[in-house]
C-alpha cells in the first residue's frame, strides 16, 4: 500500500483525530492507538447507544487498521513507552485540549529532543491559539459558529443542522492530507513539520463557495430568506427539494424549458422566462405543485428522458441495496465477537481496490505486548509494566483482517 513502513503514534480520542489517522492506516500506515488504560472516549460512548456485542459503533467508525496499546501517560513508565513510541514514529498525532500535551511532557522542545525529524500534527477544536483556544470544540457547536446552520434550512424552520457529524469528518481528512503533506516535504528535504488542524476551520472549509459568493457579493443575512424547497442560498430555482406523491426528489440546475417539457407542464412553460433567481421562491412553488402530483418512479424516469440532473432522496435503510454503492464495495462486512454489522470503507480506491483490512482492535491493548517488544522492552520488563498498570493488555486474540471478513 502507499504508506508501508511509515509509523505513526497517535494519542487521539473523539472522532476527528481518530478519522484523520484512520485514512492514514487504510492506507498502509503502521498506525498505533495509544489509549488510557480504561480505554479511549469513543468506546464507551455512542450515538444512539450503539454497541456491537459491548463494542461501541462510535468507537468501530474510525479505529479500522490500527493496533492498540493501552498507556497510563501520567506515571513515569507510561511517559517512558510514549517517549520510545515517539523516538521510534514518523508522524506522532494527538488531539488533547490544547496545552495538554505539552503537560504531560511532550511539549515541542521534547518532541524535537526525542525525534528531530518528527512530523508532529494536532487536532483541536479552535486552533492551538486565539482567544476560543480553550473553549470546548465539537461538531454542532462548529456548525453553529461558522454559520453553517445559519445557512441551512428556510425560514419557516428556522436554522437547520446537518443530520451528521461531517464537520468532525471533514476536519480526520484534512489532518490526514496535512499529514501527507508534511511526509512528501520530509522526503524531499528532510525536515519535520508542524501541523495543525481545527474543526472551526473545516467547518469554513466545507463552505468556501458560499462564503466566497456571499462576501464577495456584499449581501446582508436578507438574502438567506428563500422558499422551503430551496437547497441553498445562492443557487437560481429549482435547485432543491420538491415533493412526489409518495416520496421526495432533488432537482439541480437545469434548463427551465426542458423541465416543463420533462413535467408536461403548462404552468412551468408560462415560468420559462422568469427571473429564477430574483424570483425562485415563486418558481419553487409552482415546480413543488406539479412534482407533487407523481410518483418518484415516474419523476426519475421522466427526468432521465429529459437529461435532467435529479435523484430520488434515499434514507440509510436504503443504501445497502443501492446498485452504485454495491458496486463501489462502499460497506464491508465484519464480525464483531460474533455478531455481523456494515462498516463504512476507506472512500478512495488505489489501482482499482478498495484497501483492505487488516486488523480490527476491539480490546484495550489488544497489541500492547507485541508493540512493547518491537520498542525493544524485555519480557520480564513488559511483564512488570504490566504489574504496575503502567500500561494494560488484552489476553484476546487480534481480529485479523481473515476473520473480520
Amino acid at each position: 500500500m502507499l504508506l508501508n513502513g511509515i509509523k505513526i503514534v497517535s494519542f487521539c480520542h473523539f472522532l476527528q483525530g481518530p478519522a484523520g489517522a484512520q485514512y492514514l492506516a487504510d492506507m498502509g500506515a503502521d498506525v498505533i492507538k495509544v489509549e488510557p488504560i480504561y480505554g479511549a472516549h469513543e468506546r464507551h460512548w455512542s450515538g444512539a447507544d450503539v454497541f456491537v456485542e459491548g463494542i461501541s459503533g462510535f468507537y468501530l467508525c474510525a479505529n479500522r487498521n490500527k493496533r492498540s496499546i493501552g498507556v497510563d501517560l501520567k506515571t513515569p513508565e507510561g511517559k517512558d513507552v510514549a517517549r520510545r513510541l515517539i523516538a521510534s514514529a514518523d508522524v506522532v498525532m494527538e488531539n488533547f485540549r490544547p496545552g495538554v500535551f505539552a503537560k504531560l511532557g511532550f511539549d515541542t522542545a521534547a518532541l524535537d529532543a526525542l525525534n528531530p525529524n518528527l512530523i508532529f500534527a494536532s487536532a483541536s477544536g479552535f486552533g492551538s491559539t486565539g482567544p476560543m483556544a480553550n473553549k470546548p470544540g465539537q461538531d454542532l457547536l462548529i456548525q453553529a459558529r461558522s454559520g453553517l446552520i445559519g445557512v441551512t434550512g428556510a425560514p419557516k424552520q428556522g436554522p437547520t443542522p446537518v443530520g451528521a457529524a461531517i464537520i468532525d469528518q471533514h476536519g480526520g481528512a484534512l489532518l490526514a492530507m496535512g499529514i501527507l503533506g508534511a511526509l512528501v516535504r520530509r522526503l524531499r528535504d528532510g525536515k519535520g513539520t508542524r501541523v495543525e488542524a481545527s474543526l472551526l476551520n473545516s467547518g469554513i472549509d466545507l463552505q468556501g463557495e458560499a462564503l466566497v459568493n456571499f462576501l464577495a457579493g456584499n449581501f446582508t443575512r436578507k438574502v438567506l430568506d428563500r422558499e422551503e424547497n430551496l437547497a441553498t442560498w445562492f443557487h437560481a430555482a429549482p435547485y432543491g427539494v420538491y415533493k412526489a406523491s409518495d416520496g421526495h426528489v432533488v432537482i439541480s440546475l437545469c434548463d427551465p424549458a426542458t423541465l416543463a417539457e420533462a413535467l408536461e407542464s403548462e404552468s412551468l412553460r408560462e415560468s420559462v422566462d422568469i427571473d429564477r433567481l430574483g424570483d425562485r421562491d415563486e418558481y419553487a412553488q409552482r415546480l413543488n405543485s406539479v412534482t407533487a402530483k407523481l410518483s418518484v418512479a415516474e419523476l426519475d424516469h421522466r427526468f432521465q428522458e429529459h437529461g435532467i440532473w435529479s435523484a430520488p432522496i434515499q434514507y440509510y435503510d436504503e443504501l445497502l441495496s443501492d446498485p452504485q454503492l454495491v458496486h463501489s464495495e462502499v460497506f464491508r462486512q465484519v464480525s464483531v465477537r460474533g455478531r455481523t454489522i456494515h462498516l463504512v470503507n476507506h472512500p478512495n480506491r488505489y489501482d482499482g481496490k478498495v484497501p483492505e483490512l487488516r486488523v480490527l482492535a476491539l480490546e484495550i491493548g489488544e497489541h500492547t505486548r507485541e508493540i512493547l517488544a518491537e520498542l525493544d522492552y524485555q519480557q520480564a520488563e513488559i511483564e512488570q509494566l504490566l504489574r504496575s498498570k503502567a500500561v494494560v493488555a488484552s489476553r484476546g486474540e487480534t481480529l485479523t483482517a481473515r476473520q473480520a471478513s
